[in-house]
């Protein structure tokens, strides 16, 4: 992909985020309520609330109101938390890195599994297997996450008690990390003992995020694949003596994996944006459930932090797939 293409592609994004900042905006406004009377006690008085509205700038005309909310967005300040008193940023930053580990985690269950499920589904096309392998995925896809979630609870916390079923670490243990990601950070230091502690908080909203998922990957690979086995290359793959395993694995398969590369990476974006439920139901300390806290507190500052940095990464994770296609398409990097 070229340079222009791709500054155009990111020029492009600006009107989206713009777009963002338009709707969060409007929706805080015109939802009833007044986030300024949070701030105060039952014994406040009405001069209270007048400057508890005056502090926030809600006193003040609405295109006013979003002059001077854009020009704070745009110097990365979203002001503070109503409810919890501290910086919208630093809230937002020490639980995203928990989300994202999340849904990564999800991904790299998902993705090989999938794989595993379309490469045995069109080995054996049109057997047993393959309907298997297509109820299976029709299955998965029929439960939502969450419910996934209150499965896997009762499966391997109530009736086999073996998984922690809230949190993201044993408050008891002193574990010191000096990243936010501390699963990752466990494994790629070789801190094995504690990247199993940690996994065993992860794995069941993880599984809960990835069946789904896998599913979508799975369909998506299964078809391509389908349609690469009854291409000219193939075929003359066969001709050349090729085993069956090895016209798949070696010449459907890398071309298979272009739509899949798209659509994973566009459904891992939702799965990031995904996760508020299964991290309620977890009580993962995520960005998630601190949308979930901001929304039933009414918190403006921080509902527009979580959406704007929600957004953003959206925005990110696209433009990495749309690069990622790129390089694996030759022909469109030509373009």
């Amino acid at each position: 992909m070229r340079s222009p293409a791709l500054l155009k592609k990111l020029l492009l994004t600006l009107p989206t985020l713009f777009g963002v900042l338009v709707v969060v905006f409007v929706l805080m406004r015109v939802v009833p309520g007044d986030p300024a009377a949070l701030m105060l006690s039952s014994e406040s008085t009405a001069q209270d609330l007048v400057e508890a509205r005056k502090s926030l700038g809600l006193d003040r005309p609405l295109p006013v109101q979003f002059a001077s909310y854009l020009g704070d967005v745009l110097k990365g300040d979203f002001g503070r938390s109503i409810t919890m008193k501290q910086d919208v940023m630093e809230l937002v930053f020490g639980r995203l890195p928990a989300t994202l580990e999340l849904a990564l985690t999800a991904l790299f269950i998902a993705a090989p599994c999938a794989l595993l499920l379309a490469l045995v589904a069109v080995y054996w096309r049109g057997s047993w297997i393959d309907g298997a392998v297509d109820a299976f995925n029709s299955f998965c896809l029929a439960i939502p996450e969450f419910l996934w979630a209150i499965l896997l609870i009762l499966a391997f916390a109530v009736l086999l008690p073996w998984l922690p079923i809230s949190g993201r670490l044993d408050p008891v243990q002193q574990l010191q990390f000096r990243t936010p990601f501390y699963f990752f950070e466990a494994v790629l230091t070789g801190q094995f003992r504690t990247a199993g502690h940690l996994l065993s908080y992860l794995v069941l909203p993880a599984v809960a995020l990835a069946l789904p998922f896998m599913a979508v990957i799975a369909r998506v690979l299964k078809s391509s694949l389908a349609d690469a086995m009854s291409q000219d290359y193939t075929q003359l793959a066969r001709v050349k003596g090729f085993s069956e395993a090895r016209v798949l694995s070696r010449h459907a398969l890398p071309n298979a994996l272009l739509p899949t590369v798209t659509v994973t990476g566009v459904h891992f974006v939702l799965l990031v944006g995904g996760t508020v439920m299964v991290e309620l139901i977890f009580a993962f300390p995520g960005i998630g459930n601190l949308l979930y806290t901001a929304a039933i507190n009414r918190d403006l500052p921080l509902i527009q932090g979580v959406t704007i940095t929600f957004a953003v990464l959206f925005v990110v994770l696209n433009t990495l797939v749309d690069l990622t296609y790129a390089l694996l398409n030759p022909r469109l990097s030509e373009q």
